[in-house]
This record gives C-alpha cells, structure tokens and sequence, in this order.
C-alpha cells in the first residue's frame, strides 16, 4: 500500500462492541484509507465519488455501505448540508463461535461478501436510515441487540451490489470447490501469460466443454469473463499501488496490446487507465 492510503486508527476500544458517529455538515475530507474493522457508512443530503478499492463512482442521496476489514474507501464531494452516521465494529464481533450457527449464515456471509464494499439497494437503504439514525442516540445492552438485527436485516436484503472487484481485494476463492481454487491458484501465477481455456480444464481433468459449463455454473459468468476481470482487477491496484507506465502494466497483467487493455479497462470501470490513475491521484493526495 502506498503512501496515497493510509491505515486509520479508528475510535473503537476492546472493551467496545461497536461504536457510531453521527456527523453533521461532513466536509469529506478525509483521504482514501483503510483500518481493521468492519464499517457501515450511511451517506444523506450528498453527493460526490465513493472510491471502495478499486471501484469509483458516483453516489448520491441517500447511500449506505458496507465496507470490510482493510479495504480502503473514502467519500469525496462539496454539500453544505451533508451527514454521514459511520457504525464501526471489531471483525471478530460477531465470534466465529456466533456465525457458525445456522440462524447466523446470512450475517457470515454479509461479513466475507464486504471485503469487496457493498452497496444496498434503495429499499433496503430507505428503511436503514430512522434505523441507524436511532442506534446512534442509543445507550446499553439494547443497542448491541438492534445492532445485530439491524446485520440480519441487511444480510437478508435483496439487490445487494460488490462495488470492488475480487482480484483487487485478492479474494478469489469465492467457492469451496477444489478445483476452483486450483483454476485461481493457476490463473494467478500465470496472469502475465497468454492462457487458454484448454489448458486450465486439463488442469481440473475436464475436457474444455465440461469444464466451461462447471465453471459458469460456479461462478456465474463465463472463463473468459472471468479472467478478464481478474486482470483488470490487478491492473487496477497496480495503477493505485504503484508508478509503472501504464503498458508496462497492460502487458504484465497479460492483455495482448494498449487498446484491448484500454477498451476493457473501460467497459468494466467506466473509464480508462489513464483517467482511472488520475482520479485516484484528484482524491487521495491531501
């Protein structure tokens, strides 16, 4: 991580379940960062940019987000009346021992699914906000109670969006399946190669057919969708975390040449590496 992120201390001791911050007439000032901690941020009477790992886009009222631990994230716009009500909690509430029980799945599973920032769909969202806004002028045992069925109501929403893509937030065993993680493992120390569909199902012993429709099956899009946005995923922090030209990293990162990279670059970010690089820089260098 480079010196444009920083880790921030959040204001949450040990002896916290979890803490809440109501601001008022928030100045979106704070640079792109990271800490260890789970976080939920509720955006009102704003709009700007919402950066969440290597995703940018622009947000407006109201937005509520899920961010996991150490995933970097920031807010930046210019509204004279904005509140952001920031939930943070330690990431081992709820216990491991808590989440393995099977009334807890969805909450687990909320829990993994916001290393990559989550963002909630506008029902949801619009519920959320009389709900949070009275947790944070909440004291005792009772908060702690609503702060865990406020997690359950969100984990059991519908039209949840990952705004990061996996390959920023290395998380790419999205499956128990053996020999999906096998297909990562060799996508990963091969991204900079030239690599076809037959030779990675001979890997997992499938013929090239079978192995397609196993792998759209478990992952919901197809191998070469697939591989693509893994390496637009790592070109993407390659941009943020360091100074290589950007063909240098288009051809690490294992597109053939500088238009390719440019067009899928743009068809899944929005914009192009170039663009995408500076406007990391607009927003994070304070």
């Amino acid at each position: 991580m480079n010196g444009r992120i920083i880790r921030e201390i959040a204001p949450l001791s040990e002896d916290d379940f979890f803490v809440i911050m109501n601001h008022q007439n928030a100045k979106f000032d704070f640079p792109v960062h990271f800490h260890p901690e789970y976080e939920i941020n509720l955006v009102l009477n704003a709009k700007g940019k919402r950066i969440i790992g290597d995703s940018i886009m622009e947000f407006s009222s109201p937005d509520l987000v899920m961010i996991g631990p150490n995933t970097p994230h920031a807010w930046t716009g210019n509204s004279p009346n904005a509140q952001v009500i920031t939930l943070q909690f330690h990431s081992n509430f709820p216990s491991d021992n808590f989440l393995t029980k099977k009334l807890s799945l969805p909450i687990k599973d909320l829990l993994e699914q916001s290393k990559m920032g989550i963002l909630f769909g506008q029902q949801i969202t619009e519920e959320m906000i009389g709900r949070i806004t009275k947790l944070s002028n909440q004291h005792g045992f009772d908060s702690v109670l609503d702060m865990l069925s406020l997690l359950y109501d969100l984990a059991t929403s519908r039209n949840k969006t990952n705004l990061s893509s996996s390959a920023y937030v290395k998380k790419f065993d999205t499956t128990k399946s053996r020999r999906i993680n096998m297909v990562n493992n060799y996508l990963t120390k091969n991204i900079h190669n030239t690599i076809k569909i037959n030779e990675v199902a001979e890997l997992v012993n499938m013929s090239p057919s079978a192995f397609s429709h196993f792998f759209k099956k478990r992952t919901q899009r197809s191998f070469t969708e697939y591989l693509t946005e893994m390496r637009i995923g790592i070109a993407a922090r390659m941009l943020i975390d360091s100074d290589r030209n950007i063909s240098e990293i288009c051809y690490e990162c294992g597109f053939s040449n500088i238009s390719n990279f440019n067009r899928s670059f743009k068809s899944q970010k929005g914009c192009t590496p170039s663009e995408f690089r500076s406007q990391q820089k607009l927003v994070t260098i304070h």
